[in-house]
């Protein structure tokens, strides 16, 4: 196993959590887990035998609370599936971590509050800085899974969900692929490598919010590859395993709030906690080419119906999500719970739940779905999950088109109403067009482009919604072509932008 990379001076959000950490004479390490308080539950395995069966790749918040916490439950019955993260730009991570030995606080915040010490992540790698050692690390025969959280821009797709090959960072893998930069750069680098070493493809799980994530990964690695090395792609096609997969938990990003909140519990800092709510799930689809068999004693779910689980969790779960959070932006709220405190709001998200997006939805079986709404809606009322509508804000011109334009799409070829649906859209280019005409621009991939458009706009459906669905990247032709949703969004529109009180066109 390889040593714990050295820390590194912190920068960039890296110093804000030094300014605060100042004020701590201690930090969380190996040698304090035996002087924790008995309620803080530590590592249950002997993080020594533990070797690296996982690279992960952004090792951002949702992944240190949601896959690292099933695999450090499995450690304490199986070493051979410790975490080697990955970053693929920013050191944050590791040179938060890296003092720590990986080891890091998940906050479970619910009625009660549960406190966990992780000891998943074995190995913390900075890819612009030692591509080396990352493609070592992957080819490496120990190496049997590959996971990603790298939000939908990591994956560089355009329209269709078609690799970009006009992607300024997939021209550069391309024209240098032993030394690439990307996610898919670098799957396709070290699929090749063992290949041609006759190793075993890992297992690719990919874990985050598309639609049919797998299978878009898969295609889009083997685009990549079939540019350089037809034969290649074939294997891939063939032989490697990209598995469908659900992940869910509410994981509001870490503030100063909560390290404070956790050096109380621990008596001692810790230089980047996270913290979820209590509810946590991952559905993987079955693969005979990929055996995850092991992960099912962790809590994993294995399953022939993943595709309708995340349809059920995109379109309810985060379908709802971002209603909240573009209404409720508008309306001045902060938070998911201050949102559904507001009765107008609350009651206008159930309807849209289970008037407008249930009927689209098909149940895996096992789950019933109006028991999953009720579910949804009590999560979103936690008050110890401070989760900023702000913060579910970002990217929107990637997450709309799943969470709420396949609904709207399949709600007008059933013939039924879409007005409900056309508000959180409509909200959307409100809120890009206020944030830009307070000279703020929105945190998304296309934010240059928001930005000129909300200049541009006059609060008028007449002048601004053309010029919203001309972006034929965000909005699919059948949508932009089809006159009833253009009238049921430019009303919407009018009556946001008209309304003295924005909650009060949601009556």
């Amino acid at each position: 196993m390889k040593p714990m990379a050295s820390a590194r001076s912190p920068s960039g959000r890296a110093e804000s959590r030094c300014d605060c950490a100042s004020r701590v004479s201690s930090f969380l390490s190996p040698g304090e887990l035996p002087r924790l308080p008995s309620a803080v539950r530590i590592p249950e395995y002997d993080r020594a035998a533990v070797s690296t069966g996982i690279v992960h790749f952004g090792p951002g918040a949702f992944h240190r609370v949601h896959q690292a916490n099933y695999i450090d439950d499995l450690l304490r019955t199986d070493p051979r599936w410790g975490i080697c993260a990955v970053s693929l730009h920013s050191p944050g991570v590791r040179d938060a971590l890296a003092p720590q030995d990986g080891l890091y606080t998940t906050a479970v915040l619910d009625v009660e509050c549960d406190y966990r010490i992780i000891g998943a992540l074995r190995e913390l790698l900075v890819a612009p800085e030692n591509p080396a050692a990352v493609l070592e690390r992957l080819v490496a025969p120990q190496t049997r899974m590959v996971s990603a959280t790298v939000t939908e821009k990591g994956y560089c797709l355009g329209v269709g969900g078609l690799l970009d090959f006009e992607h300024a960072e997939i021209r550069h893998d391309l024209k240098t692929p032993e030394a690439p930069t990307t996610l898919i750069g670098y799957l396709a680098e070290a699929l090749r490598l063992r290949r041609d070493a006759g190793h075993t493809p890992f297992v690719v799980v990919s874990c985050d919010n598309l639609v049919d994530n797998g299978a878009r990964l898969h295609r889009a690695v083997a685009q990549y590859a079939r540019h350089f090395d037809r034969a290649l792609a074939d294997w891939i096609e063939a032989e490697v395993p990209f598995p469908r997969t659900m992940v869910d938990s509410i994981t509001p990003a870490t503030n100063d709030a909560l390290r404070e909140r956790v050096t109380r519990a621990l008596g001692i800092g810790d230089r980047w906690p996270v913290q979820r709510e209590n509810f946590v799930q991952w559905v993987i689809e079955r693969d005979e080419r990929a055996d995850l068999s092991a992960l099912q004693s962790a809590g994993v779910t294995l399953t022939d119906d993943v595709a309708l689980y995340d349809r059920a969790k995109l379109r309810l779960l985060n379908g709802a999500h971002s209603t909240l959070a573009y209404v409720g932006s508008l309306a001045g709220l902060e938070t998911v719970s201050q949102a559904m405190d507001n009765a107008e709001l609350a009651t206008f998200a159930r309807r849209l739940m289970t008037e407008d997006i249930l009927p689209s939805v098909v149940a895996p079986q096992g789950l019933d779905l109006r028991h999953y709404i009720d579910t949804i809606l009590a999560r979103f009322c936690n008050p110890e999950i401070r989760h900023p509508l702000a913060q579910i804000c970002w990217d929107g011109s990637q997450k709309l088109p799943f969470r709420l334009f396949g609904t709207i799409a399949d709600s007008m070829a059933a013939g039924r109403p879409i007005d409900r649906l056309c508000v959180p859209v409509a909200a959307w280019m409100h809120f890009v067009r206020t944030r830009a005409q307070s000279s703020q621009r929105v945190v998304d991939p296309l934010t240059e482009q928001l930005f000129d458009i909300g200049l541009a706009c006059r609060n008028s459906a007449a002048s601004d919604v053309p010029r919203f669905l001309a972006m034929s990247t965000v909005f699919p032709e059948e949508l932009r072509s089809a006159r009833r949703f253009v009238i049921a969004l430019n009303r919407a529109y009018d009556r946001l932008g008209m309304a003295s009180n924005v909650l009060g066109v949601l009556r």
